[in-house]
């Protein structure tokens, strides 16, 4: 892998050694050891593709450039991105009807249909085909995961967390149903979510598919998105949180659910235990990498640019990556995952990674 050097402003640990989202869980929960905050390997490797699938504000083209050989590309990611949020949005639509209790499943509905790029479903299916497998298959695991993100959403959104008025530039679920059917919203998507992929998989061997719950499970639990969660309400307005907390913030409260997407659609690919696991330290960095760059957008893009309230975290006085250490050392240390999280794929056939290695291309350069 290539080194990641951030200077001064971070300490020498890295990611993949973090047993917090790996499978050891024997130990007692414990924050902030073992955090990460930088990505450094010995190993020497040859560099990624890279494929640039930026969607910019001034043009609707995804540019795609190979740097090892200046050769064009064929695949279309925007193409992709349309093709695979559409079947995702089908299947959404068909899974959350509208039915009695009424109030409840519109409520469900509004924030979950409200649009968003399904990001975590696309990944989970295409790691599932990156191993082997097909779209229906990952099509279940990848809706579960829009339901919880959806839900993660409509709960941060609370007066009691993040108290926000807008999401996906509409009114947020409590503004619009009420804070009690906001929490039972979100509440009933959580449950629905395990539901409807343990009845709806299709294709794969039913110890694959209890796998893959596990996995879900872990990924947005006590050790998981919650823990998260918890550390940044606990974290707002110290003036001693350092990078490493920081860190674990994010690798918990955003990369989790992203790690959670890719290691679902893996398993039920019918990966090997080694596919697994290198598609898990690829979303572990593409997870963080989101958040990195969430930070950064919050401080640079408008409300109207972003969809939601820009400026909140300034406003709540949490700490950020721009906070600790500015911007463009931040917008370095996105660039870095990525090409660490790139790194992660090599071992594949580069023509089915073509789609990760865009998304991660794209999560790095999204511009809300």
């Amino acid at each position: 892998m290539a080194s990641v050097n951030l200077g001064t402003w971070v300490h020498s640990s890295s990611i993949f050694n973090q047993a917090s989202l790996s499978r050891s869980r024997s130990q007692p929960f414990s924050a902030f050891k073992r955090v990460p905050m930088s990505l450094i390997s010995s190993k020497k490797t040859k560099r990624p593709i890279s494929i640039s699938a930026v969607l910019t504000k001034e043009e609707e083209t995804l540019r795609e450039e190979d740097n090892s050989n200046n050769s064009k590309s064929t695949f279309d990611f925007r193409s992709y991105m349309i093709q695979k949020a559409d079947s995702v949005n089908q299947a959404l639509d068909g899974a959350v009807s509208l039915r009695e209790p009424r109030k409840i499943h519109e409520a469900m509905r509004y924030s979950l249909l409200a649009g968003g790029k399904r990001v975590r479903p696309m990944l989970c299916i295409a790691a599932c085909e990156l191993v082997g497998g097909n779209e229906s298959m990952a099509m279940s695991a990848a809706c579960a995961v829009e339901m919880i993100h959806t839900m993660s959403l409509i709960h941060d959104d609370l007066p009691c967390m993040d108290n926000d008025d807008l999401r996906r530039g509409k009114p947020t679920n409590h503004k619009v149903f009420g804070e009690d059917v906001a929490v039972l919203a979100g509440d009933a998507l959580l449950a629905f979510a395990f539901e409807y992929m343990a009845v709806s998989t299709v294709g794969v061997a039913p110890s694959r598919v209890v796998r893959a719950i596990g996995e879900l499970a872990i990924s947005i639990g006590s050790e998981g998105l919650v823990a998260g969660q918890v550390v940044d309400i606990n974290s707002e307005g110290l003036k001693d949180v350092g990078l490493e907390q920081l860190e674990f913030i994010h690798v918990h409260k955003t990369a989790a659910l992203l790690e959670g997407a890719v290691v679902l659609g893996a398993i039920l690919g019918g990966g090997s235990d080694d596919e697994v696991e290198k598609l898990r330290k690829f979303a572990r960095c593409i997870g963080l990498l989101f958040q990195v760059v969430d930070d950064i957008l919050d401080v640079t893009k408008s409300s109207k640019e972003l969809g939601k309230t820009a400026g909140k975290d300034l406003v709540a006085d949490k700490v950020t990556y721009p906070k600790l250490i500015g911007i463009e050392k931040s917008r370095e240390f996105a660039n870095k995952l990525n090409m660490e999280a790139q790194e992660q794929l090599l071992g594949f056939d580069q023509e089915k990674a073509t789609p990760l290695i865009a998304l991660a291309n794209y999560i790095s350069h999204r511009q809300n």
